[in-house]
């Protein structure tokens, strides 16, 4: 028989809503974790280091890392980890970047032995740690000056098992020597370097002038310094406001030099911002489109002797103008975006060049003043144990009769004391003394000591007292500084002012060519040594060219549709096509509306004058000429809508440059043949114009001819008229289906 199980009913538990406002969500949950991302990750403090570049370089420092051999960054990684409690891989990538071998700092920290990557490099993977070597590079010397004499405050680690320090008392501005970008919440920095003897420069100038101007400032230090070398375009109204403000940005671009025997273009430096892979990214697909066809090919040839990067030209191509072309189309000129962010006492600034520098300049006093101190205190101890030596050289035989006549060792100090009127420390310090010293030259030489040490305490008194001494002290170490690792500048400035920028139409190649255009909308580009071949036009069925004309193809030119727009183009957009292709489809190329046709073409060169003009005709037999400049424009516009009136539909669009005779037929087989000055010219574009044809009840302009378009009709002549309104003459009509638009 089945037992029955015991169900037991689970108690009923009521959940309880409590209104909380959002900001105090936020407050709670949300704001302790904003400010350990500021404060304790992605922005710089004073000294120039992010938390995690302060652990790894403090880590090595305890390692002994300073002097002797390299050892495995693996060891280092495994020791930060004391201090910075994160994965092995985001230590190691905190490494590589400070290492020599990276190049993505000034002055590195770390002399690396081993393949690290490149900063210009996207691609370029760094080694793995095991089988790379690092120490400390020279310059840290300047870095952990004075951390073992109290410089800075220490702070237990995460798990209190030792302590690291809160900031490193770097003898120079670090933080505007060696760049560093963050991303917080709410907050971003991106400091760029600056040529650190710039900067020591500007630092001495600042501590003997506290109120130094901008402009003086400008004056030492020139402008950002980076690592990767190539030129910074030189604005100095721009560079005031980024050290007034910081925040603005500089433009970067790449340094060449052009191979005439192999005809290649060899990129040497490119902007910080970049990478090689960026650049030929954009290179290659410039080249796909066809809007870089000076280019055959593109190729990275970076090897042991550096960064290399080499553009292969055309026959013929011009270096100049294609550097030019690049610059303006591909990240081989780039912007440095500024934003001086920096952590002062915890709390987030943004600050400018020279407020930065005061804020270093009090930090480092602060420094300087507490290894003074610590120097001043060990020099008072010091002096206090020899102050007890000059007593006992008034009788050193007393005092070894005390110590050979007591018979406890317990006994010696407090018998000392008492026989000599000194305290414990110095009763403990004459005991200790080795009997070899115990005779008048050793004793005497530290009486000399006392005097010495006495005008050494007096003079580090001094120094803390007076605030001028203690700049002058600064400024001294920042002299130092500046000699022992002081280098020209890496980035060549390049005043805008005195940049020729070639424009756009100097960089595109310029030849002779003929244009087309049909009925049908197809357009073609021939040079004219294609030309020569073959001249004869492949057209689809029922098409026929509807203009044709000589040019260059620097030239733009003007399309004229039955909707009533202007569409502007240039030819170098266009590729060279031969005669016997069908060209390019132009409303697909220009963007024409749905059923929008083509009605005039007219290239824009120096051949057209400001007596030229556009004739309008339209179905109602009416016509106008409106000038051609009307349809000049200041901007880059591409479309220029109400071309013409809109009162009746167009029925041609003649392009006049000198009086000329125009046939105009009615669908009734009827004509006027006019001289275009007869009609009036109208400045503005939607005037409806005059009546050129006196049409009949429902009778309608059906076609324009002109030029060779006239041959059609051996009778044209008998309807010359010399005045409008006119009245039509009947014509011999060869075929009325094929009433088009003639050609000049």
């Amino acid at each position: 028989m089945a037992r029955k199980k015991k169900v037991e009913e689970a108690p009923q538990i009521q959940a309880e809503i409590v209104d909380q406002p959002i900001t105090e969500t936020i407050e709670t949950n949300y704001m302790p974790y904003v400010m350990s991302v500021i404060i304790s990750r992605a922005i710089p403090e004073i000294d120039g280091f992010k938390p995690s570049h302060r652990k790894l370089l403090y880590t090595m420092y305890k390692m002994g890392l300073l002097s002797g051999p390299r050892t495995k960054s693996a060891n280092v990684v495994g020791q930060t980890m004391h201090l910075n409690p994160h994965g092995d891989a985001a230590i190691y990538e905190t490494l590589v970047r400070l290492t020599r071998g990276n190049e993505a700092l000034l002055h590195p920290f770390i002399d690396s032995k081993g393949s690290f990557g490149k900063q210009y490099s996207r691609d370029m993977a760094y080694a793995a740690s095991r089988y790379t070597e690092v120490r400390l590079d020279k310059i840290c010397n300047e870095i952990f000056a004075g951390i073992d004499k109290d410089a800075v405050d220490m702070v237990p680690n995460y798990d209190n098992t030792t302590t690291e320090p809160t900031l490193l008392p770097t003898s120079f501005p670090n933080i505007l020597v060696s760049p560093n970008m963050g991303i917080a919440v709410g907050m971003a920095s991106n400091i760029c370097s600056f040529n650190l003897a710039e900067v020591c420069d500007g630092t001495i100038a600042l501590l003997k002038n506290p109120n130094l101007s901008v402009d003086k400032m400008l004056d030492l230090i020139k402008a950002p310094d980076f690592s990767g070398g190539g030129m910074l375009l030189y604005d100095r109204a721009q560079m005031r406001s980024i050290y007034e403000t910081g925040r603005g940005s500089v433009r970067l671009r790449a340094r060449y030099s052009y191979d005439k025997e192999n005809n290649c273009i060899d990129i040497l430096q490119i902007p910080y911002s970049t990478s090689i892979e960026q650049i030929i990214k954009k290179v290659v697909d410039l080249i796909k489109e066809g809007k870089l066809k000076e280019i055959t090919d593109v190729r990275d040839e970076i090897d042991l002797n550096g960064f290399k990067l080499t553009l292969d030209l055309r026959r013929g191509g011009d270096p100049e103008a294609v550097m030019a072309k690049l610059f303006r189309l591909t990240p081989l000129q780039d912007e440095f975006a500024c934003n001086f962010n920096v952590l002062i006492d915890s709390s987030p600034r943004q600050l400018g060049i020279i407020g930065i520098l005061q804020e270093w300049i009090r930090f480092r006093m602060g420094c300087v003043s507490r290894e003074l101190r610590f120097d001043l205190g060990k020099k008072k101890d010091r002096l206090h144990l020899l102050k007890a030596l000059s007593k006992i050289l008034l009788d050193i035989d007393k005092a070894i009769r005390i110590i050979r006549e007591t018979e406890k060792e317990s006994e010696v100090v407090p018998r000392l004391m008492e026989g000599f009127s000194i305290d414990q420390v110095q009763a403990e310090y004459v005991a200790e003394i080795k009997l070899r010293h115990l005779n008048h030259e050793y004793l005497i030489q530290r009486v000399h000591e006392i005097e010495s040490l006495q005008g050494e305490i007096e003079e580090i008194e001094e120094t803390l007292a007076d605030e001028i001494k203690l700049k002058a002290r600064i400024s001294a170490q920042l002299a130092q500084v500046k000699k022992k690792y002081g280098r020209p500048r890496k980035t060549q400035l390049i005043y805008a002012d005195d940049l020729e920028e070639p424009t756009e139409e100097d960089t595109v190649e310029n030849y002779a060519c003929r244009v087309v255009l049909t009925r049908e909308g197809y357009f073609k580009k021939i040079t004219q040594q294609s030309l020569r071949g073959n001249d004869e036009q492949r057209l689809k069925d029922g098409d026929e060219i509807l203009w044709s004309e000589d040019c260059e193809n620097r030239d733009e030119f003007l399309v004229f549709t039955d909707q009533r727009r202007v569409y502007k183009a240039k030819l170098s957009d266009f590729d060279p096509v031969k005669a016997s292709s069908l060209g390019d489809f132009l409303p697909g190329k220009l963007d024409f509306e749905e059923g929008e046709r083509p009605m005039l073409m007219k290239v824009m060169n120096a051949s057209c004058g400001s007596g030229d003009h556009i004739i309008f005709v339209f179905q109602n037999g009416k016509g106008v000429r409106i000038p051609l400049s009307a349809y000049e424009t200041k901007s880059n516009r591409k479309r220029l809508t109400g071309a013409y009136s809109d009162a009746a539909p167009l029925i041609a669009a003649v392009y006049e440059q000198a009086p000329m005779e125009l046939l105009i037929v009615s669908d009734a087989g009827r004509g006027i043949l006019i001289k275009s000055s007869l009609i009036p010219e109208k400045s503005t574009r939607t005037s409806t114009g005059v009546i050129l044809f006196q049409l009949r009840k429902k009778q309608l302009v059906s076609g324009v001819y002109y030029g060779e378009g006239l041959t059609r009709f051996p009778d044209a002549v008998k309807c010359r008229k010399i005045k409008i309104p006119a009245t039509g003459t009947p014509l011999l009509v060869p075929d009325l289906s094929d009433m088009q638009l003639g050609m000049e």
